[in-house]
């Protein structure tokens, strides 16, 4: 598995035009696919008479998932390129959408492959991209009894606490390195009464 992936840091934008017709790039960072939603729902509503939004989204370190649409476009023609330019940049976590504006005069296929490609780049080419280590989630539950010592721990192995409940039974949701993952469940199953759930990498 990868220790870490690449992935770009804030939305950036861009515009391209051509024969009439305006594309707007757009890049996004995004964990999930009700993220990818979201964004695109806005970008919709923020551009009512835009005649497409096309995408292509890659979410994911080692098996991403990834998706394209051409949004009414002939096929192959706006999501596919778009996709082939977040794999050249070699990043994930990203959503890119180009908003088309259009100008009255056809393009063509090769045209507007152009064009797609063109904005997305753009996008994309104005972006900071970081790297990130991969973390592993995980759901832990203990007695109040053993919280300081799961505490203690988690402080000691510098566990990113996400969420944290204090009650009879308290509950933490915790990421940790994937690296340093196998070692952390061992120290955590020898506390009396501590349940680890793992949730995922991400």
């Amino acid at each position: 598995m990868s220790e870490s992936f690449n992935t770009i840091e804030i939305a950036t934008t861009a515009e391209l035009k051509d024969r009439g017709s305006r594309f707007i790039g757009w890049a996004i960072p995004v964990t999930s696919e009700d993220e990818v939603k979201e964004h695109l729902e806005h970008l919709r509503k923020e551009h009512p008479k835009a005649r497409h939004v096309c995408y292509a989204f890659r979410i994911g370190a080692d098996e991403p998932l990834e998706r394209s649409n051409d949004d009414g476009e002939p096929s192959g023609s706006a999501g596919k390129p778009i996709l082939n330019q977040i794999y050249s940049v070699g990043v994930t976590n990203v959503l890119v959408a180009v908003v088309r504006y259009f100008g009255g005069t056809l393009l063509g296929v090769p045209g507007l492959i152009a064009a797609y490609k063109g904005a997305a780049a753009e996008a994309l080419g104005t972006a900071s991209i970081i790297t990130h280590k991969v973390l592993a989630w995980y759901n832990i539950t203990c007695p109040y009894a053993t919280m300081h010592e799961v505490m203690n721990l988690l402080k000691k192995e510098h566990v990113v606490i996400a969420e944290q409940e204090m009650d009879t039974e308290c509950r933490f949701k915790v990421a940790v390195p994937q690296t340093k993952a196998e070692k952390l469940n061992q120290e955590l199953a020898i506390i009396l009464g501590v349940s680890t759930i793992f949730i995922a990498y991400a």
